[in-house]
């Protein structure tokens, strides 16, 4: 397009809503562009609920490959697609956990290597503190759907209450009283000591 000035102006950027709906047509560009815009906001939803690196890294990988997989379902709240893809973020930081867990008890079973030598104090204070964290992240998951949706978009992510309401297709007055009874419930499921 050239201006009055004989100026050439390019065009707008697309925005989000176009760059979805061009990924949910196949197209790998417009995708990336979307992860590159979001990737730093999911990245940090994980790693505050795995607390380390790696499956922080595992489960930002694991979001924007079900985003990938499931680009149809992406649900816009004002344009953007960060509150839903901070909720796939918290279900597979979930799933992480569970597997984390599995492999744990796994390991009870079969025992240490015979070479394993004792931890520092640092390590054991970095563990009891994971194993908190963890006991958080259990108690959130025995929550009903609706009040596990409300506490991982507002308490653990931060997201206002009207986008997360407007994330989960419902009023403002029925997420604040998930996230009460949610409340109440996490303080009957956690030791006094963790909440």
């Amino acid at each position: 397009m050239t201006t009055s000035e004989g100026a050439v102006r390019l065009p707008a950027p697309p925005g989000e809503a176009e760059l979805w709906a061009a990924a949910q047509r196949g197209d790998r560009a417009a995708f990336t562009a979307l992860y590159h815009q979001h990737a730093a906001a999911v990245w940090s939803q994980a790693y505050r609920l795995t607390v380390t690196l790696p499956a922080a890294e595992d489960v930002l990988a694991a979001t924007f490959l079900t985003a990938w997989r499931r680009r149809g379902d992406v649900r816009l709240v004002d344009g953007t697609a960060l509150p839903w893809l901070l909720t796939v973020a918290s279900n597979e930081a979930r799933t992480d956990w569970r597997r984390t867990t599995r492999h744990k008890r796994l390991k009870l079973r079969v025992g240490p290597p015979p070479d394993v030598s004792d931890h520092a104090d640092t390590v054991v204070a970095s563990l009891d503190d994971r194993r908190r964290l963890h006991q958080v992240i259990a108690a959130i998951a025995e929550l009903p759907t609706g009040q596990r949706e409300a506490v991982a978009l507002c308490l653990v992510a931060e997201v206002s209450h009207a986008d997360a309401a407007r994330a989960l297709g419902i009023s403002e007055v029925t997420l604040r009283s998930r996230i009460h009874r949610a409340r109440t419930r996490l303080r009957t499921l956690l030791p006094e000591e963790v909440r």
